[in-house]
């Protein structure tokens, strides 16, 4: 089974899909859009990756604040999470994305990649990130069942 990993931004969806195992996570893309609003293509290609991939499942970042509260953004992907779920019919589930792009700019400089060139690619590792949290949740999970 696998699982697509997104990072909704207000011009930008950050898509990383699981191994067939659900072990591991790989960046997929960005999906750029040109108004926060314009939705119609977004939707279509995530469509197309979840064909194309034979995805199961969805794991949305869902962006709160460091306080733990709900802002407008988080608003917003709530209302993206409810265009999904009427796509598709199968879970798409909100996972706490706090520190995931600044842990992505991290990864970068550390990588060497310049701060011009971070924004090319920092979307697409955060959709990473999102989804690896997940992935790593639920062999936590399997491990303590097991238990």
């Amino acid at each position: 089974m696998r699982i697509l990993g997104l990072d909704f931004g207000s011009r930008t969806v950050g898509v990383a899909v699981s191994d067939a195992l659900g072990i591991t996570a790989q960046g997929v893309e960005i999906i750029r859009r040109k108004s926060p609003n314009k939705l119609r293509r977004t939707l279509a290609r995530i469509e197309e990756i979840v064909s194309f991939y034979d995805v199961e499942q969805i794991v949305l970042g869902y962006p709160k604040h460091m306080n733990n509260t709900e802002g407008e953004r988080c608003e917003l992907t709530k209302e993206f999470m409810e265009k999904l779920e009427r796509r598709f019919d199968f879970p798409v589930e909100l996972w706490d994305e706090r520190l995931t792009t600044a842990q992505a700019r991290n990864i970068m400089t550390e990588s060497g990649i310049r701060g011009d060139m971070q924004k090319e690619y920092v979307d697409e590792i955060a959709a990473m990130l999102i989804l690896q949290g997940y992935l790593d949740s639920l062999q936590m999970k399997k491990k303590e069942q097991a238990d």
